[in-house]
């Protein structure tokens, strides 16, 4: 017996879900810019900051290596390599993150969510691309030209390979950040707090920038397995910089992205279901 037409499921059909969630983002997208670029003031001053605060962030590192030739055996030019690398996919993530630090209050305390959930859209798409910190473009920016300045004076050559499995450990780092961070924002359907512990996590970022041999074992673990920023950042460039001895963990990096991103979504589901409106 065959198998009736209508209920094979064409490409045209499981592609049509993600064509609509696409356009639904680019409205999004550009409804946003359109008006956050009504106070050009305003976004030039907020540019400016985030330049700023990127610039400080990176003044370290250099001021550091002013002082030795290297860290534990890692030289200047292989640490800004990671620190671009990180400052892409952080940059990504910034862009859409920044109703995440709001959640707590804007949509549980405040009722807001119950709007959220009368649409005919997934909430937690809603919750990232509602808004856009669109300044932070400039960290992916600044982040390729670290990037690509530190590949040059360290002569790095990729070859197709590498050039395919960039984007792909790139986008890791972006699933990875947001992961842990949606996990952290899903605690506010059982806790309503304001602030929550979303800011002194969002500070350990920096941490997973360098190599995890400067760290003793404790946060070795943490950064690794609880908390996988060094996924994010470090394991992923380890590949381009040639140090085989961290071959097993950035084979890990597309295992771990999935793996926190299923927790997360599964966390982010059971508060939905949680979820008691504020009857406001």
């Amino acid at each position: 017996m065959g198998i009736p037409n209508d209920c094979v499921e064409t490409p045209g059909a499981i592609a049509r879900p993600f064509m609509r969630y696409f356009s639904i983002l680019i409205s999004y997208f550009l409804q946003y810019l359109k008006s956050r670029l009504e106070y050009k003031g305003d976004f030039l001053i907020a540019l400016l900051s985030s330049f700023s605060a990127t610039v400080a962030s990176f003044g370290f590192l250099f001021i550091l290596f002013r002082r030795v030739n290297s860290l534990q055996g890692w030289k200047f030019e292989e640490l800004m390599f990671i620190y671009g690398f990180s400052l892409i996919s952080l940059g990504f993530f910034n862009v859409v993150s920044l109703n995440l630090y709001e959640f707590g209050e804007r949509y549980i305390m405040e009722g807001r969510f119950d709007q959220v959930l009368t649409r005919p859209i997934n909430s937690l798409f809603q919750i990232l691309f509602e808004t856009f910190r669109i300044e932070s473009f400039q960290e992916v920016i600044t982040g390729f030209l670290l990037l690509l300045y530190a590949a040059s004076r360290l002569n790095l050559r990729m070859g197709i390979l590498e050039f395919l499995i960039f984007p792909l450990f790139l986008g890791c780092g972006v699933v990875l950040y947001l992961s842990v961070f949606v996990i952290l924002t899903s605690i506010s359907f059982w806790f309503e707090d304001r602030i929550g512990i979303t800011p002194p996590i969002y500070n350990m970022i920096p941490f997973g920038r360098y190599p995890t041999s400067i760290y003793n074992v404790f946060l070795q673990f943490l950064l690794s397995w609880i908390i996988p920023f060094a996924f994010a950042s470090f394991y992923p460039t380890t590949h381009f910089l040639g140090r085989g001895e961290y071959h097993s963990y950035f084979a890990m990096v597309p295992v771990m992205a999935v793996a926190f991103a299923a927790l997360a979504l599964w966390i982010w589901n059971q508060g939905v279901l949680d979820y008691r409106s504020t009857g406001n």
